[in-house]
């Protein structure tokens, strides 16, 4: 299945990353397993007979967290459910986007599809009916510690399958949660023994932020390999460092897939080759940002192949707490920690930090006459009555200072909660918050490079640019004029924005590479 898969199927095997992002981003639509349902059939078996009996079992029988010890009467244990999760609904803040959501959503899905956790089939198949109805419950940006997993999201989800607490309709529009289901035809939720907690109970909220963040920094990384391209081109910068053989003395796998993108999209190019002659360049070597561009950027890609290591492997897991193990133990663990999911978005917000710090450098080297080779200051059209590019290179510094801030680790902290019962948490969801909020700056940032690239390119005519190259400065013309007095910017810098995002400039570009490629076969 593709990301714009249309349908995708819960429990037979563990969702891919492709899948999160159909459903999350693209809305596709999920149907569940038969043999997947019978083992939740089978584990609410055993649940039903865990709560006959009079020995109190952890979130069955008792209370939660710091109350576990507390036992619970029969007759109140469906109070106990609900109150779990009106309580734990205490986010606060901005709402959360609705991809997000959604991917928090199917993970749970996911889990309660595994059969450990003692869910009855009615539980699973509603959630499965909220997002094919499309009904985005409404969480909050502030809640979660990432320990006991994200309790406070996961809450305000299980609420709206309560029927309770506003929710996004398929439209968009905010409404109550009861008219959403019953406009679906869905009934709401009477939670039984131990279904609270199992809704609760998971890494989902920052496993789908992580999942959209790689698929998003994928896009990124190949971008930042072409603006990177067309800043060497521009600058009239050497391709010849990013020859094979001196890539092949330091053996890093990224920074060889992006040294490999550089040369194939730098091949063909009448700027490069207008400056090769010794005879006619004189100088020795380029600045870092130029020449260091596949080993910071294949540094990133290595630590985006590390960050899906973990990822795939978190959507491996059935986490919950108390969990059903195959031979029919209810067991507590300490499965539902964040710590592995929150350290690599930690380590993601350092890497988009740094792209986008040696983007910034090498847009400003475009900008500065003392640095540029023969480009006019700014690229501005009259200089000292306009004021060209300048402002935008202020724009992407603001936001790589930003981005310095949010690479500080969010994961290094914990603040004792539950009576000091949960006396160390991950900050997971804290960690994949910023990292969102990173992978926009770092599109922002790389959109005003290729601006700034494809602006020099123009102002290197007569002389031609790789077909790759070439191609991008043309897309970016069909949003951002070329060079000539100075205009409304921001309109512009918002436009190729979109293009980075969107993965336009990368297609175009590697597009142009295999078309040139067919060419000259």
């Amino acid at each position: 299945m593709t990301a714009n898969t249309d349908l995708v199927l819960v429990g037979a095997s563990p969702l891919r990353a492709e899948d999160v992002v159909a459903v999350a981003r693209h809305g596709a639509k999920v149907d569940l397993d038969a043999a997947a349902m019978a083992r939740v059939s089978s584990s609410r078996t055993l649940v039903e007979q865990l709560a006959d009996d009079p020995a109190p079992h952890y979130g069955i029988s008792t209370g939660f967290g710091a109350l576990a010890t507390t036992f619970i009467a029969p007759e109140r244990r469906h109070q106990l459910q609900a109150s779990l999760i009106r309580s734990h609904a205490a986010g606060t803040g901005e709402e959360v986007e609705r991809e997000v959501v959604r991917a928090l959503q199917l993970l749970r899905l996911q889990t309660l599809a595994t059969g450990h956790t003692g869910v009855r089939p009615v539980v699973v198949e509603t959630y499965a009916a909220m997002l094919n109805a499309g009904v985005t419950p409404i969480v909050r940006e502030y809640g979660s510690l990432g320990c006991s997993g994200d309790l406070a999201p996961l809450s305000h989800v299980a609420l709206a399958a309560l029927g309770e607490g506003p929710v996004r309709d398929a439209s968009g529009a905010q409404v109550s949660a009861s008219i959403a289901l019953a406009a679906a035809g869905i009934a709401p939720l009477v939670l039984r023994e131990k279904e609270g907690l199992a809704l609760i109970n998971g890494t989902d909220g920052m496993l789908g932020m992580l999942l959209l963040a790689l698929h998003d920094l994928r896009v990124l990384l190949d971008t930042a390999d072409v603006a990177a391209a067309m800043s060497v081109e521009s600058q009239l910068g050497t391709d010849a460092v990013f020859a094979a053989d001196l890539q092949a003395l330091r053996p890093q796998y990224g920074q060889s897939v992006s040294a490999s993108h550089l040369r194939d999209l730098l091949a063909d190019s009448g700027i490069v080759a207008s400056h090769r002659d010794p005879g006619t360049c004189t100088r020795v070597q380029d600045a870092y940002s130029l020449r260091c561009s596949p080993q910071v950027h294949g540094a990133a890609r290595d630590t985006a192949d590390h960050a899906e290591m973990v990822a795939s492997r978190e959507l491996a897991s059935a986490v919950d707490n108390p969990v059903i193990t195959a031979d029919g133990r209810v067991e507590s663990n300490g499965n539902f920690h964040g710590a592995p999911v929150a350290y690599v978005l930690d380590f993601l917000a350092i890497a988009v930090a740094d792209v986008a710090s040696i983007s910034e450098r090498r847009t400003d080297r475009a900008l500065d006459p003392t640095r540029s080779h023969g480009l006019p200051p700014f690229l501005a059209h009259e200089v000292g009555v306009d004021s060209g590019l300048m402002i935008a290179q202020y724009a992407a510094a603001g936001i790589v200072s930003e981005l310095k801030r949010l690479a500080a680790p969010a994961s290094v902290d914990s603040i004792p909660s539950s009576a000091m019962q949960e006396d160390h948490v991950s900050m997971g969801w804290a960690a994949a918050r910023k990292l969102r909020r990173g992978i926009d700056g770092l599109s922002r940032v790389l959109a005003v490079e290729v601006l700034t690239a494809a602006r020099a390119i123009d102002l290197r005519s007569p002389l031609q640019p790789s077909p790759a190259t070439g191609a991008v400065r043309d897309l970016v013309r069909t949003v951002a004029a070329g060079p000539g007095p100075d205009r409304f910017l921001s309109p512009e810098m918002e436009a190729v924005a979109g293009l980075v995002l969107s993965g336009a400039v990368a297609d175009v570009a590697y597009g142009a590479l295999s078309a040139h490629s067919k060419e000259n076969r």
